[in-house]
């Protein structure tokens, strides 16, 4: 019997949050064990933000409806639907939603995301 070469993800890690943001990991460490990469689909919601931090890793962000914030050491950058922006690691950012719609983006990082890797400022 050979084996697939593809895998099909319906079912994605929910990580649990306690901030109204959705976060579906399709594949990443809590997903499949992947240390290498992690996509996820999610939903910031209108007035969400996280703390600065400094990741150990590249993020690629994909904008598919609504608007994010992001402040990347000292600057300022809105990202409307349609848009993308890679940042490199160990770069200090903030990602919010100050605006008033929900924020549906897809998110890729690579080595995979672990909170661990994120260097959350506290």
């Amino acid at each position: 019997m050979t084996q697939k070469k593809y895998t099909i993800q319906n079912t994605p890690f929910v990580v649990p949050t306690t901030d109204g943001k959705v976060i579906k990991e399709h594949f990443g460490l809590a997903t499949d064990g992947n240390s290498q990469i992690s996509i996820a689909h999610m939903k910031a919601p209108a007035g969400w933000s996280e703390p600065f931090q400094t990741p150990e890793f590249d993020e690629y962000t994909f904008i598919i409806s609504g608007k994010k914030q992001f402040i990347i050491e000292n600057e300022t950058i809105i990202l409307e639907a349609g848009q993308s922006i890679k940042i490199k690691k160990n770069t200090r950012v903030q990602y919010s939603n100050p605006f008033t719609e929900v924020c549906e983006y897809i998110a890729i990082c690579t080595p995979a995301f672990s909170i661990n890797l994120a260097k959350r400022d506290h």
